[in-house]
């Protein structure tokens, strides 16, 4: 993590921050004055920086305008006196992160500034993930058709509806739809509207204001105020509760919103696309969803392709999957054979490129040689083969086997602290083991079977993605494709942070 950046003239300020920000472990790194700090920009960049709003040379308000021409994404906290109300209230219109008004308390100050810390390695990492993400790969006919289409629509405004099964890479297609796009240099949001609960949704959407609900302790920005001059990309859009599906439509209508708690409209500059894997005429036609919203999104309609009507492209894919498995494990990339090519190319991948993605991952660290042949593919891939004890499958993506050498790191980064070296599935199908547990405990007379295997399923799953960030709350809710305020409740539910 980059150092935090204290700008105040007041040397007892700086003082305080600094050795409360070490506490906390933080790097800190402090400034007098505006000019020093425009000049140490030239070299590096903080991780937060916090400007006092009146010193000797300048002031935080230009100082937050000449930092939000050059690094919008940069959290800015803005430093003020009461007299000086008006002005950071001002400074949050023009888009400073939050104010701390002196004298403040310490703990509270560290909160804030933690928080901002969150929000910027978040930003940080989607950065990353846009950059990193690989070009939609794809030779069969019905890629090609996704392919003319992005094309098309790379100098258009207009709203997309992507279609298609979960794990066949609707957001890949809505990036490159961004990046194509005259709005590439904004910033690309998404949010899976399916993975948040719904009294958190409206908040993460659009955002709230300071006291508009108990927690709301700051004003914070929404997914659309993020993303302005952006895309917005609205993931799993036909699970969206009907009354937001009203606001959406509201802010598609007429390009205004209002955070919640707030009063005044905010207009939004903003590229809708949404995707669903959901039938939305049949949900229309249910009362599931607004038929007017339909219409809305319903301008261009994009269907991507499942994996099993390409498989033409399961070849490139593979070998893509695997080149990239090696480079993030840092080892050699290992090749695949033509047979063990062909049998991929005969298997339905009902879990589609991501399902893909996941073997590929599974063969880098299980495959014993740099050659992938048949036997080497796991048993629910191979036709006709039962399946070997001990031998676990890569559909089970959230358990990872340890082995000698690279594996036990893989595994390592994947499983809980208290978790054993070496984990070992009694069965190749994963699901097949849940139903025997199941069984097992209707048979016992275990009372609410399912709630207590999903708390088991869903503290399991936590626990690995905790592990792999090493307790970091906002970065493992981004890997399970949840919010964060998801991960708080569900960590507190079941009894996970005491």
């Amino acid at each position: 993590m980059k150092p935090i950046w204290v700008v105040d003239d007041d040397a007892s300020i700086r003082f305080v921050l600094e050795k409360a920000l070490q506490k906390a472990g933080m790097d800190v790194r402090s400034f007098s004055n505006p000019r020093d700090v425009l000049s140490a920009f030239a070299d590096a960049c903080p991780q937060v920086l916090i400007s006092d709003i009146r010193m000797p040379g300048g002031n935080g308000i230009d100082l937050l305008q000449q930092i939000r021409q050059s690094h919008p994404s940069l959290p800015v906290i803005i430093m003020t006196a009461y007299s000086d109300l008006d002005s950071a209230v001002a400074s949050l219109q023009g888009g400073a992160f939050d104010y701390l008004s002196k004298p403040f308390d310490v703990d509270k100050a560290v909160d804030l500034i933690q928080r901002a810390v969150d929000e910027s390695l978040r930003e940080e990492q989607a950065d990353e993930a846009q950059q990193d993400a690989p070009e939609l790969l794809g030779q069969a006919p019905a890629m090609q058709e996704v392919f003319r289409a992005i094309g098309r629509l790379a100098h258009s405004q207009v709203t997309v509806l992507i279609t298609g099964e979960s794990g066949s890479g609707k957001e890949l297609v809505a990036r490159a739809l961004h990046q194509h796009s005259p709005r590439s240099g904004g910033p690309f949001v998404a949010i899976n509207t399916a993975a948040i609960p719904k009294d958190l949704l409206e908040s993460e959407l659009f955002g709230h204001e300071r006291g508009a609900f108990t927690g709301a302790q700051t004003m914070r920005r929404g997914r659309f105020e993020q993303a302005e001059g952006g895309t917005l990309f609205l993931d799993e859009i036909g699970d969206m509760p009907l009354e937001l599906q009203t606001r959406l439509l509201r802010v598609l209508s007429d390009g205004h919103y209002y955070r919640v708690g707030g009063h005044g409209a905010i207009k939004s500059h903003v590229r809708i696309i949404a995707a669903t894997h959901q039938h939305l005429e049949q949900r229309v036609a249910e009362g599931r969803f607004r038929e007017d919203l339909f219409h809305r999104l319903n301008v261009i309609r994009l269907r991507l392709p499942p994996l099993r009507e390409r498989s033409e492209d399961i070849a490139p894919l593979t070998r893509h999957f695997l080149q990239r498995s090696a480079q993030e494990l840092g080892v050699e990339p290992k090749r695949i054979s033509t047979e063990s090519l062909h049998v991929l190319q005969q298997f339905p991948f009902p879990g589609n490129v991501r399902q893909l993605e996941n073997l590929c991952q599974w063969l880098t660290v299980m495959a014993p040689a740099q050659v992938i042949q048949v036997k080497d593919l796991p048993a629910d891939v191979r036709p006709g083969a039962m399946p070997q004890e001990g031998r676990a499958s890569p559909a089970a993506d959230a358990l990872q086997v340890a082995a000698p050498g690279v594996a036990a790191e893989r595994a390592a980064a994947v499983l809980p602290a208290s978790a054993p070296a070496t984990l070992a599935l009694p069965a190749a199908d994963w699901e097949a083991r849940v139903e025997q547990v199941a069984l097992s405990l209707m048979r016992d007379g275990t009372p609410d079977v399912m709630h207590h295997l999903t708390q088991r399923f869903e503290r399991a799953v936590i626990a690995a993605a905790l592990a792999q960030t090493h307790g970091r709350r906002i970065e493992a809710a981004q890997k399970l494709g949840i919010g964060r305020n998801t991960i708080t409740r569900k960590i507190q539910e079941l009894g996970m942070d005491e």
